[in-house]
């Protein structure tokens, strides 16, 4: 294969997973920011492993957002979009 082709699969497969993780992050944002969806919660007395429902809803969504960056950067790293770090000399 010419490198030309091999570059356009590259980008292909970065564009790929550029828009994977922007409609990850679009539901995370609409998990944070939909009104009916934290209001079913917000009232509630439940308490789940010694943590309100509420505290928990925006707990997770922090979690789901940690481990879609985390996700991220070890596309990246797959992928060779983060450089190495060179050393001072």
């Amino acid at each position: 294969m010419s490198s030309i082709i091999m570059a356009q699969h590259l980008r292909a497969r970065i564009s790929l997973k550029n828009k994977i993780f922007a409609v990850y992050m679009l539901a995370l944002l609409l998990l944070a920011l939909c009104p009916p969806l934290y209001l079913s919660v917000s009232g509630s007395t439940t308490v789940l492993m010694g943590i309100p429902l509420p505290i928990l809803y925006w707990l997770a969504i922090a979690l789901f957002l940690g481990i879609g960056l985390w996700v991220m950067y070890l596309a990246e790293c797959a992928f060779g979009e983060i450089p190495e770090d060179e050393e001072l000399s």
